[in-house]
């Protein structure tokens, strides 16, 4: 029994998430997610320091600050809103070849997360 929980927490320790996120500071992008009970898709271009989104024919540039590798904040260019005006931070949870998970919420919002999932395209 003993041994047996020493080799249980041996590969436990061992298990690390892949987290490749210098892989996704720039290229061609597309996010999939649900708004009103309909599936919506938008497409984006990320540079060095910029990223274009084009959502249901509308085109929004944000400028993007790395934090870290796996970390940034994206701040809108021409916010037309107060709450256009609020950085957004995104944090890397875990990445695949062509894709990435994501963990969102506005700057200091630590209560209101959400989750996605931004496959890569180009």
């Amino acid at each position: 029994m003993r041994y047996s929980i020493i080799i249980f927490l041996f590969f436990v320790s061992c298990y690390s998430v892949e987290r490749d996120c210098l892989a996704f500071h720039q290229g061609t992008f597309e996010f999939t997610t649900i708004v009103n009970n309909e599936m919506k898709t938008s497409y984006f271009l990320r540079t060095a320091n910029l990223e274009i989104e084009t959502y249901e024919g509308v085109i929004d540039s944000a400028a993007i600050r790395w934090v870290n590798d796996c970390e940034c904040i994206l701040t809108k260019l021409n916010p037309t809103s107060n709450q256009d005006k609020r950085p957004v931070q995104i944090k890397i949870l875990s990445t695949e070849k062509n894709a990435y998970v994501f963990e969102y919420s506005m700057v200091g919002d630590t209560k209101n997360k959400q989750r996605g999932t931004i496959k890569k395209i180009k």
